[in-house]
């Protein structure tokens, strides 16, 4: 199906960040007396905003995170990002053909603003995504797996949901395509298929999303 918008996913779809960003948030949960495995991270939080890690701290301990908790974090994420993060393997190719086809695009991210740009920076792919076609969960307040963010994008974009097409990794990001009314390709590369069973189309390689756009 031709779709009038693709919509990305950045963490995990775009940047390959998902292991260095779980594997330091599980480290500081657990630092902070909030014992939690890498496993763990990625079946909680992956895909989701920063409120969602509060939230579910304070709903199972009780206890409320550091008030600085979230820059500590991302301080530790972003000197990791600069030290090792890559493009995911096929998202320059898909992008430089969505281009050469006229087809509109955008990111929206869980992640925030200075999150999806120092990652965009450090892999290049800067050069893919003018403010204009970059959304964050910042812009509307509740993160996935509510539709909001997605349908902001579109919006902004100017492109009704059902002629949208988002590409996720995350079953909460899934969950949110679909409350958006929206097809989703669901990216298999980290995430087992049967968590994104939700998913219009599944992919195991970004390089098969081309002959699912046409």
């Amino acid at each position: 199906m031709r779709y009038d918008l693709v919509i990305f996913d950045n963490d995990g779809v775009l940047v390959d960040s998902e292991p260095l960003s779980n594997t330091l948030l599980a480290a500081y949960l657990t630092e902070l007396g909030h014992p939690t495995s890498y496993e763990e991270s990625l079946r909680d939080y992956m895909g989701a905003a920063m409120h969602r890690v509060h939230d579910l701290v304070q709903e199972r301990t009780g206890q409320r995170l550091p008030d600085d908790f979230d820059e500590v974090f991302h301080g530790r994420v972003f000197a990791a990002f600069e030290r090792e993060l890559e493009p995911v393997a096929g998202a320059v190719d898909i992008l430089e053909k969505l281009t050469a086809d006229g087809v509109p695009y955008c990111v929206a991210s869980s992640g925030s603003h200075e999150r999806i740009r120092v990652g965009h920076r450090k892999t290049g792919l800067d050069r893919w995504f003018e403010d204009g076609r970059i959304f964050s969960s910042q812009d509307v307040g509740r993160g996935k797996p509510a539709p909001d963010l997605f349908l902001y994008a579109a919006e902004r974009m100017g492109v009704p949901p059902k002629r949208c097409v988002v590409v996720e990794d995350s079953p909460l990001g899934v969950q949110a395509a679909n409350a958006a009314g929206m097809d989703v390709f669901g990216y298999t590369a980290m995430t087992p298929a049967a968590k994104l069973a939700g998913a219009t189309q599944l992919l195991s390689d970004l390089g098969e999303l081309a002959d699912l756009l046409v």
